[in-house]
Formats: structure tokens, sequence, C-alpha cells
């Protein structure tokens, strides 16, 4: 639902006048609709709102063929949050010109504002198309793109937006969580970086900025991004977590741990920061500490299935194989495609020497991920016990190309992260050899062309460029060439 006192009280005053005022405003004889209507509009500048709709209502029932006096009307009724009789003025406008694109740009608005996201987006690209270049437009079909997951198409809108009005921290904001996303967490750091430039304080970025440091290995990056955070909101639970997890990353147990226990002194019930320090300690292999936060976590919210995931791993590390056993049975519950606590839990029924059980654990982990190389591996192990030395074979077959697949793809995509950072860095030679070597690892990475494409154009190698954007695209569509700057 639309608040009133939002930006979009604004937005909707500024779209009506960039499209239609010209029109209402043309003429003012006394007792024709111009005149309802100009008077409508002043009433509105001074915010008698009532007043202004009840002046627009008489321009309407003076002109009801006028498309532009029922879309102003609808922008005053919006202001007084009655959207459903809004609504139908902007469809009206709409059935008397198709080509009205104020009252694309407002339904989009709306429908966007009510989830409505197909329809959004077809009249809010309709008004793109009527009225290009037009950045509350642009922002609107950025966004819709951005809910509906498609985020290349969400990243061009934003960019044409802000080549048209560049000063926008939200939408900057917007793009580089576009960025995340769409799995190009370089590019999103330097969109959070604009931002931070004129607004060192705006915590909000400074986290999203660690975020994207976290998402490309730059722990280090990451953890000054968070402390800023948290010296501008101390006691934001949520950074906090963050901070804890980028020490996590560098393998930092001990800080991970001081962060997690402090954050719990302001949320005692918070169920992912007991989650949290039972991970960190659980890797300090502080076991019996890890198993009471892990408990915790579980009792605060047991529709969670890492909880009891990771405590079963935990007690299956201290030897005991059946509350391992009882504990990935609920991670199973709680969540039934949960593939890796099927394999996790066919391995322990293997230990406790449970091999049909087994069996049947393993395979349904094959059954939710095909590309399971341990669930094979250890399900050949199961069935050779089993007496099954063809099934066995076949299995460890599998479980070894798939092993060496996963390997080259860790390889594909530390070597494109690398690339990334050294494009991030200007070195555009060295990163353009990261992405060759990472499309040598996996000869169909998309990302890897992806971005090997971007490297090629800023090098001026346009021709190439052009043929690796293909290849992208060709292995998955979602990757789109972003505009030339």
């Amino acid at each position: 639902m639309l608040q009133r006192g939002s930006h979009l009280k604004v937005f909707f005053v500024a779209g009506a006048l960039f499209c239609a005022s010209g029109s209402i405003a043309a003429q003012t004889k006394p007792d024709d609709a111009n005149a309802h209507a100009s008077r409508a509009l002043a009433l509105a500048a001074a915010a008698k709102l009532q007043e202004a709709t009840e002046e627009m209502r008489r321009a309407v029932e003076l002109a009801p063929k006028r498309a532009d006096l029922h879309d102003a009307l609808g922008t005053l009724l919006v202001q007084q949050n009655d959207i459903s009789t809004a609504t139908g003025e902007f469809e009206e406008a709409l059935r008397r010109n198709p080509e009205l694109a104020s009252a694309h740009l407002h339904l989009g608005v709306l429908q966007f504002e009510q989830r409505q996201f197909k329809s959004a987006e077809q009249h809010l690209a309709k008004a793109n198309q009527l009225v290009p270049n037009n950045f509350l437009v642009l922002n609107y079909l950025g966004r819709t793109f951005r809910e509906t997951g498609k985020f290349p198409e969400a990243i061009a809108a934003f960019q044409s937006s802000l080549q048209v009005q560049p000063n926008q921290s939200e939408i900057l904001n917007l793009l580089g969580q576009s960025f995340q996303r769409a799995g190009n967490p370089v590019e999103a750091a330097q969109a959070f970086r604009k931002i931070l430039a004129s607004e060192p304080q705006n915590s909000e970025v400074q986290n999203n900025l660690g975020l994207a440091l976290l998402q490309f290995g730059d722990g280090d990056g990451a953890i000054a991004a968070f402390r800023t955070a948290l010296q501008i909101r101390p006691s934001d639970t949520g950074y906090q977590v963050n901070l804890g997890a980028a020490y996590l990353q560098k393998a930092d147990f001990a800080a991970a741990v001081a962060t997690f226990r402090e954050a719990l002194q302001q949320a005692p019930k918070n169920q992912t920061l007991h989650y949290n320090l039972g991970l960190a300690l659980k890797l300090q292999d502080k076991l019996p500490e890890a198993v009471e936060q892990l408990r915790a976590a579980e009792a605060l919210d047991p529709s969670q299935p890492d909880s009891p995931y990771t405590l079963g791993v935990t007690l299956w590390q201290m030897g005991d194989v059946d509350g391992a056993a009882a504990e990935l049975q609920k991670a199973i519950r709680a969540k039934p495609d949960y593939a890796e606590a099927y394999y996790t839990l066919g391995t322990v029924l293997k230990q406790q020497s449970k091999l049909a059980e087994s069996a049947q654990a393993l395979r349904e982990a094959i059954r939710l991920q095909p590309d399971f190389a341990g669930a094979h591996t250890t399900l050949a192990g199961v069935l050779r016990q089993l007496g099954d030395t063809e099934g066995a074979s076949a299995e460890a077959k599998l479980g070894a190309d798939l092993a060496k697949q996963k390997t080259d793809l860790q390889a594909a995509v530390f070597a494109t992260n690398s690339g990334r950072r050294l494009r991030s860095l200007g070195d555009l030679n060295g990163a353009i050899s990261q992405f060759r070597a990472a499309i040598q690892a996996v000869k169909d990475y998309a990302p890897a062309h992806f971005e090997l494409a971007i490297a090629l154009r800023q090098e001026g190698k346009n021709e190439e460029a052009s043929s690796e954007f293909q290849k992208a695209a060709s292995l998955d569509p979602k990757l789109v060439a972003p505009p030339r700057q």
C-alpha cells in the first residue's frame, strides 16, 4: 500500500506534470475544463488536495474524453490513498489515449507497489518507449526488473537513469545490489563506493560494500567496511552478523566468536547469532560449546534446517552417532530437499553398519543433486559392502568424473574472481589472462566469457568482445552486454 507523505507523492505530481500539464494549462476560460484543471493544480500545489480533487472531478465531467484529465485526477486520488479509484482513472485515461506516457507511468508504479510486476513492467516499458530517457520511468522500470530477477535488464535501466541524472544515491545503491545478485561484486563495490564518496556516513551502503567485498573474497576490505558501518550504528545486529561472517571467511575464528558474543548481549534471542556463534566455536574445535549454541539456535526456530544439520555434524565429530542421525533427520524434515543432509545421514548410517538405510539416504541425495560427487563415491563403498560390485564400480566412476568437474569449476570460479579484482585495479592484461584461464578450465563457464568480453571492450578489442558477449549469452541468457559508457 502506498503511504501518504512518502516519496511517491512527489513522484506522482512530477509524473503528472512532465506529460500532462502543458495541455491542462493551455487555456483558462472560467467555465471550461481547463479552468477547473488549472485551479486544481494550483490547489494541489498549496496542499489543498480535497479541493483540488473536486476541481479536477469537475474538469473531467466537463471533458470526459480528455485522457490527460483522467490521469491528473488519478494522481490526486493517489495522494489521498484512494488507490482503487485512482487505478480506474489511469485505466480510463489509457482507454481514451493508449499513447499517454504519464498514465502508463502512473499505472505501472501503482502495480509495482502492489507487486503486480508483470503488468507493471508492460506499462513502464511502454512509458519508456513513449518518453525515452526519463529518469523516473527508468528508475521504476529498473526496480521492476530487479524484483522479477531480471538483473541484467535492471542494471541497464539503472545505468541509463544515472546517465540522465548522475547523483541518485538510491539508484546507485540499487544498481550495486543488482550487480551483486547478477554475480558481479566488483561492479557492485564500485557503485557503493561512488555513494560513499559523498555520503561516508551512510551505514547501509557501508554494509552493502562489505557484502560485495566479502562476495569476491576481499575479507580485509569487508571487515573494514562492516566496522565503519558499526561505528555509525553501533547497535545494529545485522552489521555485527556480517562482521562475524567476514572474520569467518578470514579464518579468524577467535574474532568471529568475540563479535557474535558481543552481539548476543544486545540480542540474546537472535537465532542467527546463536547459530553463527556455534559454527565459529565448531571451527575452533570447541565442540561442547558449539553444541550448546546450536541447540539454542534450534530451540529458537525449529523450522530452520541448518541448525540441526550443523548440530548433527558436530555430534558426529564427538562420536555421538545416534544423536547425529537424529539431528540430521530433523534437518531433513525441516527441508525435504536437503541433499547434503541426506548425504551426511547416509555416511553416518554407513558407520552404524545400517547399509540398506545408508544406500537409501545416499540415493536420495543423488536424486536431489545428481552431480554430488561425494554421494556417488560413498554409495560406491556401501554397495561394495552389500556385494553389488557392478553398481559400486559405476558409482565410483561417476564420483571420480564429477570430482574432476568440480575441481575444474572451482578453478574457473577462482580465476574469474581474480580477474575481476585485477580489472577493478586497472590491470586489464592480468584480468584477461585470468578470464582465459577460467575458460581453459571450464570451456562453457558463462561468467568467464562475460567478464572477458567486458575486459576486451575496455581494451578496445570490440570485435572479440562482441564474440565473447555472444558466447556468454548463449550459455546464460541472463548475461546481457551492458551499455557502452
